[in-house]
């Protein structure tokens, strides 16, 4: 990433509200070099601070090595992140994934909870079956990311490109399960998975 890029989001993190809690450190294992690059936009520990922003912190590392590997090969398009792990050895890769899956992860949002919002969210997750893949709880497993504690204004944002953009990178089982679900749905289900412990 060059200087320019990473100096914004750790800017734009210190006025920030704090809505998936602050990181807290797994000391049992040490933060690969690289680690601070990725930090300096997904947060400390890998717990964003920034609503449009991912937190890695405790998505499973499979699932991480995935995406690490998608994106260093252009296969999975992230402007902001363009040519930030070009030339990457998978050793290095596999140890960032390793790191964040190993943090603790976010706390889920202390925003007010809009109680319609959060049941009909909850009613949608249990009929649409996201538990299946994602385990009950959403914390995800193996390929599937964890969706818990996740920033509300991000899954809103990465359920609609989904649903309206399934492309190169993404996973077509989720194009097909978005199919058919409205804005205001998506909307409804972001509520309940930033809420979910």
């Amino acid at each position: 990433m060059s200087g320019g890029l990473a100096v914004w989001p750790v800017l734009a993190q210190s006025s920030a509200p704090a809505t998936a809690g602050a990181a807290q450190v797994n000391a049992n294992i040490k933060a690969p070099e690289r680690a601070a690059m990725c930090m300096a936009c997904h947060g400390p520990q890998g717990v964003s601070q920034v609503p449009s922003i991912p937190s890695l912190a405790a998505q499973p590392k499979t699932y991480l090595e995935n995406k690490l590997v998608l994106i260093r090969e252009g296969l999975r398009d992230i402007p902001a992140m363009k040519g930030t792990l070009e030339g990457v050895p998978d050793t290095e890769l596999t140890a960032l994934a390793q790191y964040f899956s190993a943090q603790i992860a976010p706390k889920a949002s202390t925003a007010k909870r809009d109680l319609q919002s959060f049941q009909r969210g909850q009613e949608l997750a249990k009929s649409a079956l996201c538990g299946t893949c994602h385990l009950p709880d959403h914390r995800g497993r193996d390929q599937v990311p964890r969706l818990a504690s996740q920033h509300e204004t991000y899954l809103r944002n990465v359920l609609q490109e989904y649903r309206d953009n399934p492309g190169p990178g993404r996973d077509t089982v989720m194009a097909a399960a978005l199919y058919g679900i409205n804005d205001a749905q998506l909307k409804d289900l972001a509520h309940f998975f930033a809420r979910s412990p």
